[in-house]
Formats: C-alpha cells, structure tokens, sequence
C-alpha cells in the first residue's frame, strides 16, 4: 500500500517490478529476435525498445490526462532517456571499466571479435593493459538520425506552444496530425536506423 512506510515500500516495489518486467521483456524481445533472424542491433530499436518503453507511454498518458500541465507527461519521457543514457549506460560501463583494468587482457578479452578481426589485433598494441571496449558500428548514423528527430518533436512542441498555448490539446485535426508526425518520427528513426544496419 502506498501508505506504508511513506511511500517509500511502494516505490521501491514498483521500482523492482518494473525492473523485472523490463528484464523478461528484453529477453523475450532477444529470442524472437534470434528466432526471426533480426540482427541484436535492429532487435534493440525495435522489439526490446517497444517493449521497455511502453510503461512510460502509459505512465504519460496518464499524466497528461490528470495533470493541470504538460510537464509530467513530458518530463517523464525527457527523465526516462536521460536514465537510459546517464545510468543505464554509464553504471555497466563504470562497473566494465573497473572489472577490466583489474582483470587485464586476458585470453577472454582478446579472444572477443568485432567484425571478423579479434580484439588482440585491434586493441592491444593501443591498449597494452586491456580494458573495456564498446566499438561504436553503426551507432553514430542511429544517434545522428534520432538527434535530428527530436529536435523535430522539440520544434513541433515549441509551434503547438505559439499556436494553440500549450504543447498538448489544441483542435482534434491538430492533435490526429500532430500524432502522426511524431509516430512518423519514429518510424523515419527506425525505418533508417535499419536501412544502415543492414548495409554494413
């Protein structure tokens, strides 16, 4: 309940539930990814992004419904990304680092392949005592192609503003077309993002 403990019980609760959730979904999104034949990289913008990422549309929808403004519901699409990027990024790669500047580059390491040239070949003259090695692929196009898209959300949001006074609501032609852009977005992002996956 969400009185017990000041809400704290509650919170953290949730907090593991949707951690577990997440968890089962983004292994779930593998194998049917791996049972189709869809690349990882592919798979994680489309199958394991959808599935992670619905709660917060949910979570969203909601605010934008119960509250007097727009800032929830977009605050926690901005606050989910930047815990995404921030922690769910840096702490693995924080951990990665420590793990192997203590460990060194053992045969594991230098065993590990991108592409088809093992990473001895790659990265051990530069880098005489191992550490943790993310090569980028085709990460740069995607990051480049969702910049550009969310500058686009945040332009369209900013002439719903100027408009109608205020980033949601306005007339029901406006909010259908506005939906259909920033779906369209979406589909662009991804539609593009395998378009260079599978040219590489």
């Amino acid at each position: 309940p969400p009185t017990m403990m000041g809400g704290w019980a509650c919170f953290v609760g949730a907090l593991a539930m949707i951690g577990l959730v997440t968890s089962i979904v983004g292994g779930l999104a593998t194998l049917v990814g791996c049972c189709l034949g869809i690349p990882d990289d592919i798979t994680a913008i489309t199958l394991v992004a959808l599935g992670t990422s619905l709660p917060d549309t949910f979570a969203s929808k909601l605010a934008a419904q119960q509250d007097e403004t727009a800032d929830n519901s977009i605050g926690n699409v901005t606050g989910s990304n930047s815990v995404n990027v921030f922690l769910g990024l840096g702490l693995p790669w924080t951990i990665a680092a420590f793990y192997w500047s203590e460990t060194g580059p053992n045969q594991l390491w230098m065993d590990r392949t991108f592409g088809s040239e093992r990473y001895e070949d790659l990265y051990l003259a530069k880098y005489p005592g191992g550490g943790f090695m993310v090569p980028a692929g085709s990460l740069a196009i995607s990051v480049a192609v969702f910049t550009m898209c969310a500058i686009s959300c945040l332009t369209l949001l900013g002439i719903r503003r100027c408009t109608y006074g205020g980033e949601l609501g306005g007339p029901k032609w406006a909010q259908h077309r506005d939906s259909v852009i920033l779906v369209g977005l979406w589909f662009v992002y991804v539609a593009t993002s395998i378009v260079v996956s599978m040219s590489q």
